[in-house]
């Protein structure tokens, strides 16, 4: 199994992440705040499920301040639970969300890229990670 010290799993959250923030619009909460891809992720998500269960465990977690923090979680969570791609093919569907969220150059909006990103992912659920949450 994956662990917390590995350096691949450091390299693999530093490479999605950096996928999810490649291109991404500049939004702000109502309060000034930046958005990120968490916020992205949560708005995929909801329009999709009734909620998601890796969004109700981060949400819950008083220590996380930043939607960068949550989004890293998240990212855990679904690692640990094998359900990356299930829940980033979701917030994918929906093609008003994706421009609404990213500019044209983001991979997310290239059919081709969106499906070898997804199928890459989908090979990390034969993965087992045992990470702490």
């Amino acid at each position: 199994p994956v662990m917390d010290g590995s350096r691949e799993l450091h390299s693999l959250c530093a490479q999605l992440e950096f996928l999810l923030q490649f291109d991404l619009k500049e939004k702000r909460s109502f309060f000034g705040q930046r958005k990120d891809y968490w916020d992205f992720l949560c708005q995929g998500l909801a329009r999709r499920r009734q909620e998601h269960e890796g969004v109700r465990f981060v949400t819950s977690l008083d220590k996380l301040k930043t939607p960068v923090g949550r989004g890293r979680a998240f990212l855990r969570y679904c690692l640990v639970h094998r359900q990356l791609a299930e829940s980033l093919q979701l917030c994918l569907l929906d093609p008003e969300i994706l421009r609404e969220w990213y500019y044209a150059r983001s991979p997310f909006l290239s059919p081709q890229r969106r499906a070898e990103i997804l199928g890459c992912l989908y090979e990390l659920d034969g993965v087992t990670f045992h990470l702490a949450l």
